[in-house]
């Protein structure tokens, strides 16, 4: 098992949840959650070197350019409506992140 793998699908996965949290709760504390938890998985996957890699932090990359800008328009505009459109685009971004770690994981070789 690769940890470094783990680490990074956990918080892939974490800002998944956070960001879907503020779409239920719309919070300014949930999306400053979201977005720092999409900060720490962007910056996780800097550094791997995997086959889909450039797809992975791409994905990670586009969900971060959703979420900090949400945060501004919530926070310093008090736009709840452009906050939302942003996080649900940070939600696809995550989502696809999500489909390309699951396909990346089945074309990797399995040694038992």
């Amino acid at each position: 098992m690769s940890w470094g793998k783990v680490f990074y699908i956990f918080f892939t996965l974490m800002s998944l949840t956070t960001s879907a949290a503020f779409l239920y709760e719309h919070s300014v504390v949930a999306l400053f959650i979201a977005g720092s938890v999409n900060m720490i998985s962007t910056l996780l996957k800097i550094g791997v070197r995997n086959m889909l890699s450039a797809e992975l932090l791409a994905g990670s990359l586009v969900a971060d350019l959703h979420l900090i800008p949400a945060f501004f328009a919530l926070q310093f505009y008090a736009n709840h409506d452009l906050a939302t459109g942003l996080v649900i685009g940070a939600v696809i971004a995550n989502i696809y992140t999500m489909v390309i770690s699951m396909i990346e994981s089945t074309k990797e070789k399995v040694d038992f």
